[in-house]
């Protein structure tokens, strides 16, 4: 990671230095600040020198760039893959403590954080029924709350579940 902030900072370096020589340059004809000329071949070298630092400075840009969106793409896969895991595991502990499908949807809205005045807002029922569900929920799980309902799942999903191995898990 230190080499890629060095190569970041190297570039915008090389590009502010390249950048100066043709201000210095264009500042001195406008104002006519230079008491002695400087040969035309060492003007022709520095602004030389100047484009092709500018045009490294923009190549490495892109480089990294490039490199940047592709990192991004591997974060957002394995992103998914875990959601998708995560899902998976949630289901099957949902089968497994025999949650009604009314149940299963309650658990979810839960698991997302969503208040139990949300919850019965979005399935278009009453707060009671809804207490009344996440209290089923609670009881088939064993648990007393939200907090240990999704301690649970995350602890099952890390620790537990045999379809992370430990490099998988210390990625997260």
């Amino acid at each position: 990671m230190n080499n890629r902030k060095f190569l970041l900072w190297a570039t915008v370096g090389i590009q502010v230095l390249c950048s100066g020589i043709f201000i210095a340059n264009l500042a001195v004809s406008i104002l006519g600040l230079r008491t002695t000329s400087i040969g035309w071949q060492l003007r022709e070298t520095l602004e030389v020198s100047a484009s092709v630092g500018l045009m490294l400075g923009a190549i490495l840009g892109v480089r990294m760039i490039l490199r940047a969106e592709r990192s991004q793409q591997r974060a957002e896969e394995k992103l998914r893959g875990a959601s998708d895991a995560f899902v998976t595991v949630v289901n099957q502990k949902f089968e497994r403590w025999a949650l009604s499908a009314a149940e299963r949807d309650v658990a979810w809205f839960t698991i997302k954080g969503f208040s139990i005045k949300e919850i019965a807002q979005l399935r278009g029922s009453s707060e009671g029924t809804v207490k009344a569900q996440s209290n089923a929920i609670y009881r088939k799980v064993g648990v007393s709350g939200r907090a240990q309902l999704l301690s649970i799942l995350v602890d099952d999903m890390l620790i537990n579940n045999d379809k992370f191995d430990d490099r998988e898990v210390n990625e997260f």
